[in-house]
């Protein structure tokens, strides 16, 4: 799961969904909204589709789900599931880009802590290494352990839970083959005398097919070998490629 950064929309489409929210609040008012139709109505709409193009930009060249990382993301998901939250289903903030799959896993599931605050790792709003962990051995992912709390991560262990992102067997395969071309690239660059921070970036860039290089500059992953090396030997490409990647 990597971090999105969140592009602003073309004011028009922001206006749109504005008015489109507008009229959705209202009709939830009134008892006569119907969220699914609403839903549908919209998304053959110019404004949706600025919506979809600009999500799939956010997800880089490759189209992936913000959640796995892995499968093709198809279509606009909500954070906050719509039906349960429909104040919440026109606002771009809330829009992410999902896979068949991990859609099919969400559902309208969305755990929440006692304060009401979301349980489900955000990637467009937070750094997702900071409450998910990747096992090298198993290649899946796991929370990670806070040691504040003396405990997994509880968002990490909901989002795990939630996504089963313990348990596909084809997400497994995937980051098990992205996880070796990581590493050698690092390995590869530990053998330079010199490293060029720019080409290290883009070769760490090109390897990374799910989404993992954040885990290995940002993660527990930077204590791994060779990446525990090539940051203290080379500290400048190293805070180059943070800079970019993460």
């Amino acid at each position: 799961m990597r971090r999105v950064t969140r592009r602003a929309l073309p004011a028009p489409t922001q206006l749109a969904l504005d008015r489109r929210q507008q009229t959705a609040d209202q009709k939830r008012a009134s008892g006569t909204l119907t969220v699914q139709s609403a839903w549908d109505g919209a998304r053959k709409t110019k404004a949706l589709k600025t919506v979809l193009k600009t999500l799939k930009e956010m997800a880089g060249e490759r189209e992936r789900c913000m959640y796995c990382g892995d499968s093709h993301g198809t279509d606009i998901e909500h954070f906050w599931p719509k039906t349960p939250y429909p104040e919440r289903m026109f606002q771009w903030p809330n829009m992410l880009l999902c896979c068949t799959e991990c859609g099919r896993f969400k559902g309208d599931s969305f755990p929440l802590d006692p304060g009401g605050t979301p349980l489900l790792v955000d990637p467009s709003a937070v750094n997702p290494w900071e409450f998910l962990d990747f096992n090298p051995d198993t290649c899946t992912f796991v929370a990670r352990f806070d040691r504040i709390a003396n405990a997994p991560s509880i968002e990490g262990v909901k989002t795990v839970e939630l996504l089963q992102l313990d348990r596909r067997e084809a997400l497994e395969a995937g980051y098990r083959k992205t996880h070796k071309r990581i590493l050698a690239v690092a390995e590869r660059a530990m053998q330079q005398v010199a490293v060029d921070a720019e080409t290290l970036r883009e070769e760490l860039s090109e390897a990374d097919d799910h989404g993992l290089v954040g885990w290995y500059l940002s993660g527990t992953g930077q204590q791994l070998s060779p990446f525990r090396e090539l940051r203290a030997l080379h500290p400048q490409a190293w805070a180059a490629c943070v800079a970019a990647l993460t």
